[in-house]
């Protein structure tokens, strides 16, 4: 699995249109605080008991319609990804990508997020539904 900032993963995906962002934070956290523009949804883990995605894998492998093509995921800090990914390279996955810092980022000296490093820390398009 590779590891990349932001920026580099928008970079990425920009001049790679056929890169698939895959945002595996739960369905309320997707929606109600903000997600990358483009990135389709498959939950890693969902409420209300937080259990692993058995189907996670397959589900990816229905959005991106082949194990070859290049996968990014982003999560709310960059850490329920390392496991998605692993389960994904499990499952044949070829071309990985952990989105370092994830959608919202570190936390800082106050235990707060979007203070430091993230997605919407940097300024690259999201949206909130």
């Amino acid at each position: 699995m590779k590891h990349v900032t932001p920026r580099e993963a928008y970079a990425y995906m920009a001049g790679h249109p056929e890169a698939l962002l895959i945002d595996c934070r739960s369905e309320i956290e997707f929606f109600y605080v903000g997600h990358p523009v483009g990135a389709v949804h498959v939950a890693w883990q969902e409420a209300p008991d937080w259990a692993v995605n058995p189907y996670f894998a397959r589900e990816v492998l229905a959005e991106a319609k082949s194990r070859e093509r290049p996968i990014f995921l982003i999560c709310r800090s960059g850490r329920r990804t390392l496991d998605a990914g692993r389960a994904l390279e499990t499952d044949g996955f070829s071309d990985v990508t952990n989105v370092l810092h994830g959608f919202e980022g570190d936390l800082d000296e106050r235990s707060q997020r979007g203070n430091r490093n993230g997605w919407r820390h940097d300024g690259l398009p999201w949206e909130q539904r």
